[in-house]
Parts: structure tokens; sequence; C-alpha cells
């Protein structure tokens, strides 16, 4: 079974998809992840951002893994726990420019789907449902008020000892919203035949039960309790 969990950036997906991925023991793939991890590469080898042959081909060569390691899903580049360096909020930048790119995105699905090619994975990113795994046996549009995820990014970053204003925060979540919804490849959408769930008032714990409940009427044989 696949769990494709698509939405807009500060949603909720890591979190949800972490969670679901323990209770239900499958395995977990962030693909925003992925292309945080590209961003990274790239301007480690001087290769610039908006240069779509040169990302593209960085993106060819990665040697990408993913570890479950003590509660948390490490990335790892050519054996490097990278997990900490993709965090930060000029790669995040990053992630959004090279995601936009139609040469980018090709380059990586095939490796996306050899990632989550066993079955029962949860899938979480932005096209997910639409491209990346179309025929997810369950899949999930997480969204909330623009105001809500720059609050929860916000307060996010603000533990972590980065220092931006709210106002900041929200200005350039409403500005990779716009890139996401509007790119030529792929943009953000919810697959037609995914379920909509607005985290804006609800815990996540809420959200998880939401969640868990849509997987069991998915009808999976693997999911119980």
């Amino acid at each position: 079974m696949i769990i494709a969990i698509d939405g807009p950036v500060a949603a909720g997906k890591t979190t949800l998809s972490k969670i679901l991925a323990d209770r239900l023991s499958f395995s977990l793939l962030d693909t925003g992840a992925i292309y945080r991890t590209v961003a990274l590469a790239s301007r480690r080898q001087s290769v610039d951002w908006s240069d779509e042959p040169a990302v593209a081909a960085v993106a060819s060569r990665l040697e990408l893994d993913f570890q479950w390691l003590d509660g948390t899903n490490h990335v790892f580049l050519g054996g490097e726990d990278i997990s900490e360096a993709v965090r930060t909020p000029e790669i995040s930048q990053g992630a959004s420019l090279v995601s936009a790119l139609p040469d980018v995105r090709a380059a990586l699905l095939d490796l996306q789907r050899h990632l989550g090619e066993e079955g029962n994975v949860i899938a979480e990113g932005r096209d997910i449902g639409t491209v990346v795994f179309p025929a997810a046996e369950l899949k999930i549009f997480l969204t909330a008020q623009p105001e809500v995820r720059a609050r929860r990014r916000h307060e996010e970053w603000r533990r972590k000892g980065i220092d931006h204003s709210y106002k900041e925060v929200l200005e350039a979540l409403r500005e990779r919203d716009a890139r996401d919804e509007n790119r030529p490849v792929a943009p953000l959408e919810p697959a037609a035949d995914s379920v909509l769930l607005d985290t804006s008032e609800l815990s996540i714990e809420q959200v998880v039960d939401r969640a868990l409940g849509l997987a069991r009427d998915a009808g999976s044989t693997e999911i119980s309790g």
C-alpha cells in the first residue's frame, strides 16, 4: 500500500507522515527532502539554482539514502548525514526554486518511484498523488490557512534559533505557495481522488486519527487496530 500525502509548505505533512510511518510500520519517503538535497548539493558544487541543465545533472548523480534512526527519518548524501543541513531557510528557498525546473523533476521521478516501489510506504510531497504515485491506494491533501502555517513555521524556526519575524515567514510562505501552484510542471494541486484535510483547527492527534481512519477505509490488509 502507498499512502500519498501532499500539500503546501508547513501544512503538517512531515509530522503526520512520521507518525503514520511509525504507527503503521511503513517506510517513509520524504520527497521534499530530495529536492532540498538537490539544492544543497548544487550549492556545494557552486551550481546556480536557476541553471536548469546543471541542476538536473546534479540531481541525476545523487547518492541519496533515507534511514530511520532513533525515531527520526535521516537523509544521507554520499554517506553524510545532512538531515539538519537541508532544513535551513536558505536551502528551503533553494528547494522551492529547483523543484520548479522541469528537467530536475524529470531527473528525480525514477528515483522517487524506485524508493517507493516496495510498497507499504508513506510518501509526502507536493505532487505524489498527481504525478509520482497516481495509483496510490490513499491520497491525502493536507492544508491549513496561510496564517496558521506561517505561525507553525515561525515557532519551529524560533526553537531552532533561526531569527525571522512572523511577517517575514508569512511573506516567504505566500511566495512559496505561488511558485508551487503556478509552476508549469506538476503544480501543487489536489489529485482528483484525494481527500482534503484542513488542519487549521485540528490538533496533531486529531489529524493522525483521521488519517488512520482513512487508511483503514482504504482497505489495506496491512492496517489493523
